[in-house]
């Protein structure tokens, strides 16, 4: 059994830093890397993310920093930029990542330029790194609270899987082991993209029947592209598949479904993301995620509208009367 006793966080937005917290509260050390500078000296003078993660107290056994040369003495890392930044935050890494460590893609998306999946990244930036994934329900803001949180860790080596669940794991905080990474990673990127659709059709005004049937159907679309790539079954109808997408497309306090309920009562895309300074996974994975599902002949009616919104091709009214319009068939998968 391998003890992991320092943890390494890339990226001090709100999801890493509630994973530094949860890391804390479970005994390990934990160096919180942050390309914001005022973002490290705000967590380390005032104990507190007050621009991502306000009203939480930081665990003491935190310590945010800017060089990626003082996370070199980490037993494992957590990877938690961007989707779309984390190739060159990777690069950065490469140097003082020693042979054979733990890192663990906690970002959810698809890179856009060359339709990777995180572990495609990781593997590329880092080979002699060992990829795991954690993903499921979890709102940054409960799981920093201690709030009851499960979510998925997936890791081919069970017994480091096994080691990461122990070093990160607490009562409140209760990740799953999976085998899958394909899964979980197909998961967390799609459910974003299914999650502004379902924000656009309650913005509409639409119904919870409507809201409901999103759900259902892009569980199929999700489920068709994992089952494409080699996912099994099994995991998308656990915590980082089915759990995460009724989490995601059920709140606004979802980023990429509070997008989604603005597109829906008339805001335009660029003044929605102009007042936030967090990423929206969803709107940078969905032309990757269609893009991904046409490479490999899968028919994703929800997220092809959803794309097409986001890029402007259509209109709110004329995608939903695209769906509307589709042929009645048989309800498969």
């Amino acid at each position: 059994m391998m003890r992991y006793e320092t943890i390494g966080v890339i990226g001090a937005g709100a999801w890493g830093t509630a994973l530094a917290q949860t890391a804390a509260s479970a005994g390990r050390d934990v160096l919180l890397w942050s390309f914001e500078h005022d973002v490290a000296e705000v967590i380390n003078s005032k104990r507190e993310n007050s621009i991502y993660l306000p009203d939480v107290e930081l665990s003491p056994r935190i310590s945010a920093v800017t060089a990626m040369s003082e996370l070199d003495a980490c037993d494992a890392v957590l990877a938690v930029a961007p989707a779309q930044h984390l190739r060159r935050v990777l690069e950065q890494y490469l140097p003082f990542a020693p042979q054979g460590l733990p890192v663990v893609l906690c970002a959810k998306g698809i890179e856009q330029s060359s339709l990777s999946m995180m572990t495609q990244v990781l593997g590329e930036t880092i080979p002699h790194a060992l990829p795991a994934v954690l993903s499921g329900p979890s709102f940054a803001i409960d799981t920093a609270k201690g709030l009851p949180t499960a979510v998925t860790l997936a890791c081919e080596d069970e017994q480091v899987g096994e080691d990461l669940i122990s070093a990160l794991g607490t009562k409140r905080f209760r990740p799953y082991l999976a085998t899958d990474l394909i899964g979980a990673e197909i998961g967390g990127a799609v459910k974003n993209v299914l999650a502004i659709a379902c924000g656009i059709s309650e913005g509409r005004g639409l119904g919870k029947s409507a809201h409901s049937a999103l759900i259902a159907r892009g569980f199929a679309e999700m489920t068709r592209l994992a089952l494409a790539l080699g996912a099994q079954r099994e995991t998308l109808s656990g915590l980082c598949g089915l759990g995460d997408l009724v989490l995601t497309c059920s709140s606004p306090q979802s980023r990429n479904m509070s997008c989604g309920l603005a597109l829906g009562r008339g805001v335009h895309l660029d003044d929605i993301l102009s007042e936030r300074r967090a990423v929206t996974e969803g709107v940078a994975s969905a032309p990757a995620v269609v893009a991904l599902a046409k490479r490999n002949s899968i028919e994703m009616p929800i997220c092809e509208a959803v794309d097409a919104i986001l890029a402007g091709r259509v209109s709110v009214e004329d995608a939903i009367e695209t769906l509307l319009s589709r042929p009645f068939t048989l309800e498969t998968v």
